[in-house]
């Protein structure tokens, strides 16, 4: 296993600092039990008289369900650790648990729905809306392109190779569109989009401000539709998070450009800027700029941080639906930050270097992780391929800057 032993490497073994109860999003005493009765927003709420019951020498930790202890484990430093035993427990669980209500998930110019297990657990169901092997038109605009699902999973496990771990983990499923999103939805305008097509399909199409339309229903055959299950970050009620405006935000314009494309020097002001001006902030943000350019990913207009630790923690890598959707072409701009800044991450770097080698190659180390996911295979062999080509460009711009 090529992916063993990348997570075996010395480089991926570098010790996190040490984890205090301040740098924790959540401080819990772990004899603490919850209460399985809904507390009205879906969380599990605290509870000295809970009502399960715990076997003999285990704490009350054990009993919480994983969606609880995922939550429970993010800290200052990372969304989860690299060797965590609840991770493939989580993604089998956002594969396989019974869902008891799906409603629409509100926002957003596609249809997302919010999936609800029978321990309050939620996931976030992105439909699938285009096959594998088709590409993004090459007229379209970066912004009127389709989410794919695929790229929601693909993009977690290229996130977790490269070290980062700053997306929430997510894996394929198959649901029934009937049995797990018409007979369990509690919302009423969700439901009155469901219809059978002329194919004898069942297909709903919801509501939303782009694709929500008969012309963009999604449609089982006849009621099996693909999908992206991500783990949902605990409620913002409860742990708030902060949404940052990206300096290299694109200007979501068909003609106009933004200022980074215009001026060469723009990362001077960049780096006078807070949070820019001190920490790892910007070092983080390139980070995120080489993970988009890896998967094409041009629609990055914002991120967001765990308020509770300030500035001084990762960024979080949400929404990478419009990834993977060329493999023939590369977008140079999504390295705008890297070009201009002229910064990286020494660890970053590194790891760049050890997966552009043959025993650890990116493409390898991506299809093994992903064949292991409920839809494989998830991306078409192309897209991988381009991932080692991107890998190499990212190398060259580096190269670029070392010899400045």
């Amino acid at each position: 296993s090529k992916l063993a032993a990348l997570f075996e490497h010395p480089l991926y073994n570098i010790p996190v600092p040490e984890v205090t109860e301040k740098d924790k999003l959540f401080i819990i005493n772990p004899m603490e039990k919850f209460s399985l009765h809904s507390s009205g927003s879906d969380e599990w709420v605290s509870s000295s008289k809970a009502e399960t019951l715990l076997p003999t020498g285990k704490t009350a930790y054990d009993t919480y369900p994983t969606w609880l202890k995922f939550h429970i484990g993010i800290n200052r430093y990372e969304l989860y650790p690299r060797r965590d035993p609840l991770l493939p427990v989580l993604l089998r669980d956002l594969a396989t648990q019974r869902i008891v209500s799906s409603v629409q998930k509100s926002g957003g110019t596609q249809l997302k729905l919010i999936m609800t297990f029978p321990n309050y657990g939620q996931a976030l169901f992105k439909p699938m809306k285009q096959t594998r092997d088709q590409e993004t038109p090459i007229d379209f605009f970066y912004f009127s392109d389709f989410e794919r699902h695929n790229a929601e999973i693909a993009a977690f496990h290229l996130d977790r190779i490269l070290d980062f771990r700053r997306i929430p983990p997510v894996s394929g499923r198959l649901v029934n569109i009937t049995k797990e999103i018409w007979d369990v939805t509690t919302d009423k305008k969700l439901a009155k989009t469901f219809f059978i097509s002329p194919a004898g399909n069942v297909c709903f199409y919801g509501e939303c401000s782009y694709y929500c339309s008969t012309e963009h229903a999604l449609c089982g055959k006849p009621d099996q539709l693909e999908g992206s299950m991500a783990a949902l970050l605990p409620d913002k009620t409860l742990a708030k998070r902060r949404s940052w405006r990206s300096p290299w935000r694109r200007s979501y314009h068909k003609s106009r450009k933004a200022e980074w494309e215009l001026n060469s020097n723009y990362c001077a002001q960049v780096r006078e800027t807070p949070p820019y001006d001190r920490g790892h902030r910007l070092l983080d943000l390139i980070d995120m700029t080489i993970l988009d350019f890896l998967m094409g990913n041009m629609d990055r207009h914002h991120y967001e941080t765990f308020e509770k630790f300030g500035n001084d923690t990762f960024l979080l890598h949400l929404d990478n639906g419009r990834g993977f959707g060329t493999h023939s072409r590369d977008e140079p701009s999504i390295l705008a930050p890297l070009q201009q800044c002229c910064s990286i991450k020494k660890s970053t770097y590194l790891r760049l270097q050890l997966l552009a080698t043959q025993p650890y190659r990116l493409s390898d180390v991506l299809r093994e992780a992903l064949a292991a996911d409920p839809l494989a295979p998830v991306l078409a062999e192309p897209h991988l391929q381009a991932l080692d080509r991107r890998l190499g460009k990212v190398l060259v711009v580096v190269g670029h800057c070392l010899a400045r």
